[in-house]
C-alpha cells in the first residue's frame, strides 16, 4: 500500500468521524463526554494527526451508538431475520495502527454481535508499557501465517504458530507482537461489548 493510499484512508476515517459528530450537533467536548475519549485525542483523530487504536474505535462507536465498522462507512443493512453479507477477497475496510494493520470484514451489516477482521502483526519489539489493550468483550485469534507472541496481564507470554489460536476475556490487558522474521497474519474476531468500562 502506498503512502498516498494510507493517507487517503486515514483522511476518510477522520472525515467520517467528524461528520458523525457534526450530524449530532456535538462539540468535541460533548463527543468526549459521550465516548470517554480525551478532547485532545479526538482533535488529532479528526485532523488526521493520529490513527485511533481499536480501544479508541470501540469507545467512539459506543459514543455514537454504532458498530465499529460504521465508523468507516455507513451500514447498508440493518438487523433482521435472514440477513447476509459477502466480502470478496482483498476487500474490507483497512485500518492501520502502529502495531497492527487491520482489514475489517463484512462491515456492511449493522448491529453485529462479532467483529471479524484479518490483521497483520507489525511490531516485533515493544516497550514494556506500549500497545496494551483492554476493553469489554471477548476475542478469538487464529494464526494464519508467521509466528506471534501473545502477551496478557495474568499469564506469561506465549508463542503461537500457524494453526494455533487463543480466546481471551478482553477486559484483561493484552497485546500481540510478531515473533518471527516473516509477516504474521491472523484472523481476529472480537465480540461486540454491551457496554464499555
Amino acid at each position: 500500500m502506498t503512502l498516498t493510499s494510507i493517507e487517503s484512508r486515514a483522511s476518510a476515517l477522520a472525515e467520517r468521524i467528524r461528520s458523525l459528530r457534526l450530524q449530532r450537533g456535538w462539540t468535541l467536548e460533548q463527543m468526549s463526554k459521550n465516548s470517554g475519549v480525551a478532547i485532545s485525542t479526538l482533535s488529532k483523530i479528526e485532523n488526521g494527526l493520529s490513527s485511533p487504536t481499536y480501544d479508541v474505535l470501540l469507545r467512539l462507536a459506543h459514543g455514537f451508538q454504532l458498530d465499529v465498522a460504521e465508523l468507516f462507512a455507513p451500514a447498508q443493512e440493518h438487523m433482521g431475520a435472514g440477513r447476509r453479507t459477502i466480502e470478496r477477497k482483498g476487500n474490507g475496510e483497512k485500518h492501520e495502527t502502529p502495531l497492527y494493520d487491520h482489514l475489517v470484514l463484512c462491515s456492511q451489516l449493522a448491529n453485529k454481535r462479532i467483529m471479524p477482521f484479518i490483521s497483520k502483526i507489525k511490531a516485533h519489539d515493544v516497550e514494556v508499557n506500549e500497545g496494551w489493550s483492554s476493553h469489554a468483550g471477548e476475542e478469538f485469534v487464529y494464526v494464519l501465517s508467521g509466528t506471534i507472541e501473545l502477551h496478557t496481564e495474568f499469564y506469561q507470554p506465549t508463542v503461537l504458530e500457524p494453526g494455533d489460536c487463543f480466546y481471551i476475556d478482553s477486559r484483561m490487558k493484552h497485546r500481540v507482537i510478531n515473533h518471527g522474521p516473516e509477516q504474521a497474519t491472523v484472523l481476529w474476531i472480537s465480540t461486540r461489548p454491551d457496554h464499555l468500562k
